[in-house]
């Protein structure tokens, strides 16, 4: 998604996909609220009602596996996004370095944990957040405020796409990183619908970090890039790791929303990223060079060809187009 086009819009392209992906977190609470929340007592019918959901998760998955199978997808070759680094960063010679000294990856995909632990933490202790800081408010309500907090998630993404058309991606990774920490740390100390609101600008302004950092962090690094974005989509294992934390502060603390901290110590760390990406000048410009680049807007110029290889030798048959990223 991010290098099938014209690179300067590569931002807007993944967190349009993205956006999409982030109306069925939406839609999971709200189920969640009525499946799981329903009946909540040790049942064999409150049990029941959890297998039949993920009996049918399964088999989406599976259809979907199905689905992807068989589909022809154009691979892109180390030796494709070479030429793309040579078209829009010439003389920079970046992707000659071996991979282990491309600091700028390291640093996405220690942002990417960093940021996704904190996302994850948020998003699996919302309820619990909810429900301890707002008078009256059950598992199942606390499910349905959550659903609201991932619709104000999706807005985020489309508006995100939106300014990117319009304001370097580097300019909003930074300013909806500085939105997350503000609104993140004062639902440290806020309580009730204020809380409740400041978790929800949280998730707001959360929205774009995810894709926008995946995309920044592989800029002109040429050959490297499959193996790059494959190291900052790693950073997910933060996922794994932050929300623990959280947990074993809020149950020392006997406090969910002081154990927001945790979250907004990683979301600092992951901030730097972001400081570094607009003022520091190797990361800038690396950035900003295939940025403003119009490389990829038409086949004439500046095009890359990526050969289309069926991936399934089995069904005995190659298929070899070429087609223009």
């Amino acid at each position: 998604m991010a290098v099938t086009g014209p690179p300067r819009y590569a931002e807007m392209r993944i967190n349009l996909a993205q956006a999409v992906q982030a109306i069925g977190t939406v839609i999971a609470p709200i189920l969640g609220s009525y499946v799981f929340f329903k009946e909540t007592q040790d049942s064999v019918a409150a049990l029941k009602n959890v297998q039949w959901v993920y009996l049918a998760i399964a088999i989406f998955v599976f259809s979907l596996s199905v689905v992807f199978y068989f589909a022809v997808i154009p691979e892109v070759t180390d030796a494709d996004m070479a030429q793309q680094a040579e078209v829009t960063h010439a003389g920079d010679r970046e992707s000659d370095r071996s991979f282990w000294t491309q600091y700028r990856v390291f640093h996405a995909a220690f942002a990417q944990f960093c940021y996704t632990g904190s996302q994850v933490a948020i998003a699996g202790y919302f309820i619990n957040y909810v429900t301890e800081t707002r008078g009256q408010t059950s598992s199942a309500l606390g499910a349905k405020f959550l659903a609201v907090a991932q619709g104000c998630f999706a807005i985020g993404r489309f508006t995100g796409s939106l300014l990117m058309r319009f304001v370097k991606p580097r300019y909003i990774l930074l300013l909806y990183f500085s939105g997350v920490i503000a609104f993140c740390s004062a639902s440290i100390t806020q309580r009730g619908n204020v809380g409740l609101a400041m978790l929800n600008l949280t998730l707001f302004f959360e929205s774009v970090i995810f894709p926008t950092i995946v995309v920044l962090g592989i800029r002109g690094i040429g050959r490297h890039t499959k193996r790059g974005a494959g190291l900052i989509i790693g950073g997910v294992v933060g996922g794994a790791c932050v929300p623990p934390i959280l947990a074993r502060v809020a149950d020392a603390r006997n406090s969910t929303a002081f154990a927001m901290i945790i979250p907004v110590i990683f979301f600092i760390l992951s901030f730097t990223y972001a400081l570094c990406v607009n003022f520091v000048p190797a990361y800038r410009d690396a950035v900003d060079k295939i940025g403003d680049s119009n490389r990829g807007d038409s086949d004439k110029e500046g095009s890359v060809q990526v050969g289309k290889d069926s991936l399934d030798n089995d069904r005995g048959s190659t298929f070899k187009k070429k087609e223009t990223v």
